[in-house]
Parts: structure tokens; C-alpha cells; sequence
């Protein structure tokens, strides 16, 4: 029997996400049919090689390779269902980036040869994501057609036209601008483009099928799968870690943290206040009729980011249904509040003015793991802890958790990864300011808006 669903969870605050809660109201959840067969919870204390706790993309990604790429056998806690958290609650927009920072801003921050290295690994991200879209197992309805990051200011247009230029010369990246004209002709009639940027490597998921579909090549390959089975309490003697769920206690000598946007603000010293997380709403209309979405001028598979900052995400989906999301609520308490969902309506009119006022079927929130400097980390924290995490994709991690799973699982089992930022030191950490940061993003999401509405 599950639990209630509390729309007001909020992860700095709340000491756990419950246990066996009931998922969140989701399109994917409430499309994706019945969950498949898990391992239930856990229900007597044993030892496990290695304890990858949480289960959503990166988790599951991170049981699939320690099984098929090293030979062990992992043990995947999850306090309530599988892919329970970000996975089940994102666009299901699988981009080529990672974390929350343009290739631009890569070359500012860390050099020309090391932003040439990140480039490589989210290249090589992709195609490990495109491998698992290729499982029998794994059935999520992809559309494979690229990403339109639309401009929805002329001044801003240019700055596309520059990253692009950039993509193109330095990277060796194959994008395309396109006209507003061009992009009406080619792709979608979104009244507010002025133009956009072609990216190859895009592609619309079912967000629940992919999760679930993952969960069942995991098992496949041996993997254990405990739903239900929240970390209680953790403790580590003579190297092994005594991790105590409600019905037992699970001994491992390795443990791979992969709880994104959900991580418990007690779930380990090494963990606690390197994340800042923050709520992104969604809503899914019902299914437009012939006349409205030829309104809307959809004539590509392509999925769509704006160039707010607080960022417009949106599709068709396949069964010609519109999702749309953006940035919401500062805190959980106040996430079930409508001026949130009328923000998101409001945009979704704007850019589609025959859909304005149109019957929402689905509307959700769900908590973005965002790193303190905007990039993610995978990383063994403590060389004398054999603990290791991968967090803080900032709202880009549909495709890159494919990926940071596989290196989780090259740290656990002692293997080399590549000589990057995000590999080599641990998130950084705000400490004590970390709760008080919500005072400087309320005033901050004022200024962006007035930023990104301004001409």
C-alpha cells in the first residue's frame, strides 16, 4: 500500500522524501502503463558488493554498467518507487549538454582544451544514450529530429548566431540558424521566435518508459532493485558501510550516491548542502485537434528551449498532446499555487496563441538538482571514503545521467575516467547559507523576469 503523494515536499526542509510515497501526477506516470516488477522492499539485513541508492536515470545507468562493464553485482535502494524523483517529472528532453553553463561560457571558465574535453564527453554521452534507446527492453517512443533553441528577442538572436559560430568553427559541431521564416517553413510557427539554432543531437523521450525500461535491463543483468527502502541511517565501520533501511540493514563495501533533486539534507556529511535545489513546473495539454495543431505549425519532431533564463522547455509529443515547463515556486509550501500554473499558461498562449485557454490534462512540479557553481560533479569526495556521487545536472541530465551512471560505476570499481573539472574535485558547498540563498533567488527571478520580457 503506498503512501499519499505530498505535492508540498521540499528537499531542504522536509528530513526525507517519505517512504512508498505514490508518484507524482505526471503525464509519463499516468501513460506509461503498469510499473514493471521491482525487488520489493528490503526485508532482513545482507551484504551487497556495492549500494547505488536511488534509482532513477543515473542510478539505473550506474547498476547497468557496474553489472555489465565490471562484473559485480549492485544493490539499488529507492525510498519509494522506481525513477520515483527528476525522472518521472522532466520534459523528457534529452539535450547534448550538461549542467547549466553554454560552451561559451565552458572556454571562459576552464580554457579552450578542457571545454574541447567536456565537449567530447557529452558527445560520447549521446551515443551511450542513443545505445540504451536500443535495448529491447527500453521502449520510450523517441523522436529523434534535433533541438530548436529559439530566440524569443531579436538582441538575443544574436548571441545564438555566436553560439553557433563557436559550436561550428571551434567544436566542429554541426548546427544550423534559422529565420523565423525559416524555422515557420522547416520545424514550428512559435509566434515569439525571431530565430533559432538547429542542434543534431535531440531527442523527445517518454520519460517514465525510458526509467522503467532501464530498470528492467538492470535486473536482466542481475542487478537487485529495492523499492520502498528508504536510507534511514548510515553508519561505516572497518570500511563497510551498515546502511539501515526500515526493513533492514544492507552492508556494502562502496556506495554510489545517485538521489539528484531529492537528496536528503541528512543523507551523508559528504553530500549535505552541495546542492541548491530548485522547483520546475510542467503541464500537458489535451490533445489538439487538426485545426489547432495546424495553428501551431508543427511539421518536425524537434523539441524547443527558449532563451529566458528562466527557460521555456516544450513539444509536441507523439500523440499530439503540447508539454510545456519553466522555472515556479521558490519553495514546496507554496507549489501547489494556481499564479504558478497561470505563469506557465500565459507562456504557453504566447507562443501558441490557438492553444490559449486550451483543458490542461496533467500539471506537476518536481525538484532540479542545481550545483552551487552550475555544473555537475562525479567524484569520490574522500580518497579514504569509498563513497561516490553524481549530482547537480541542473535541469540537463535526461541525457547525460546515461553517461554520469557509467562513470559512477568506473569510480566504484577503481577504473580510470577522463581528466575533467567535473571529475576531479567535489561540489562545492555554501554551508550554512545554502537555506538562506532562497531570499537571493526570489529577488533574482524578479530581475530575470523583467530581463527576459524586456525588448
Amino acid at each position: 500500500m503506498r503512501a499519499a503523494y505530498d505535492p508540498h515536499y521540499d528537499p531542504l526542509t522536509d528530513a526525507t522524501p517519505g517512504t512508498n510515497r505514490d508518484y507524482a501526477p505526471t503525464y509519463w506516470i499516468a501513460t506509461a502503463g503498469t510499473p514493471p516488477e521491482d525487488d520489493g522492499p528490503v526485508t532482513a539485513d545482507f551484504d551487497a558488493d556495492v549500494v547505488v541508492i536511488g534509482s532513477g536515470y543515473t542510478g539505473l545507468s550506474c547498476a547497468i554498467h557496474l553489472a555489465r562493464e565490471h562484473g559485480l553485482k549492485p544493490v539499488v535502494l529507492e525510498a519509494n518507487g522506481v525513477a520515483w524523483g527528476c525522472s518521472t517529472r522532466n520534459g523528457g528532453q534529452a539535450q547534448i549538454s550538461t549542467g547549466r553553463l553554454k560552451r561559451s561560457e565552458w572556454i571562459a571558465r576552464y580554457g579552450l582544451d578542457t571545454a574541447k574535453g567536456l565537449h567530447a564527453e557529452v558527445v560520447e554521452a549521446f551515443a551511450l544514450f542513443r545505445s540504451l534507446l536500443e535495448e529491447p527492453e527500453v521502449d520510450c517512443e523517441p523522436q529523434d529530429e534535433g533541438h530548436l533553441y529559439i530566440a524569443h528577442r531579436e538582441r538575443l538572436f544574436e548571441k545564438i548566431k555566436k553560439e553557433s559560430a563557436l559550436l561550428n568553427g571551434t567544436f566542429g559541431y554541426g548546427t544550423r540558424v534559422l529565420s523565423a521564416g525559416e524555422l515557420r517553413e522547416q520545424h514550428v510557427h512559435e509566434h515569439e521566435a525571431v530565430g533559432a539554432m538547429w542542434e543534431p543531437d535531440g531527442v523527445g523521450v517518454h520519460a517514465a518508459k525510458y526509467a522503467f525500461g532501464l530498470l528492467k535491463v538492470a535486473r536482466r543483468l542481475g542487478a537487485r532493485v529495492h523499492t520502498g527502502s528508504p536510507v534511514m541511517g548510515w553508519t561505516t565501520r572497518n570500511g563497510v558501510h551498515h546502511l539501515a533501511t526500515p526493513g533492514g540493514t544492507v552492508r556494502a563495501r562502496s556506495v554510489a550516491i545517485a538521489t539528484a533533486g531529492y537528496t536528503a539534507p541528512g543523507m551523508h556529511p559528504l553530500t549535505r548542502d552541495r546542492l541548491f535545489p530548485v522547483l520546475s513546473n510542467s503541464i500537458v495539454t489535451r490533445k489538439l485537434t487538426d485545426a489547432e495543431y495546424e495553428a501551431c505549425g508543427f511539421r518536425s519532431k524537434c523539441f524547443y528551449t527558449d532563451t529566458r533564463t528562466l527557460r521555456h522547455y516544450y513539444r509536441c509529443l507523439p500523440d499530439r498532446r503540447v508539454q510545456i515547463g519553466s522555472r515556479s515556486s521558490i519553495t514546496g509550501a507554496d507549489a501547489s499555487n494556481k499564479r504558478h500554473l497561470d505563469v506557465l499558461r500565459t507562456g504557453l498562449a504566447r507562443k501558441f496563441p490557438a492553444l490559449a485557454g486550451i483543458e490542461l490534462d496533467y500539471s506537476w512540479w518536481g525538484w532540479v538538482d542545481v550545483g552551487h557553481d552550475m555544473m555537475p560533479r562525479i567524484y569520490q569526495p574522500d580518497p579514504a571514503q569509498t563513497i561516490y556521487y553524481s549530482l547537480a545536472y541542473g535541469g540537463n541530465g535526461v541525457m547525460y545521467a546515461a553517461q554520469a551512471g557509467r562513470r559512477l560505476a568506473q569510480l566504484v570499481a577503481g577504473q580510470p575516467v577522463p581528466n575533467l573539472p567535473i571529475f576531479r574535485s567535489e561540489l562545492p558547498s555554501e554551508g550554512w547559507k545554502t537555506p538562506f540563498r532562497r531570499i537571493g533567488q526570489r529577488i533574482l527571478y524578479h530581475w530575470y523576469h523583467a530581463k527576459d520580457e524586456a525588448r
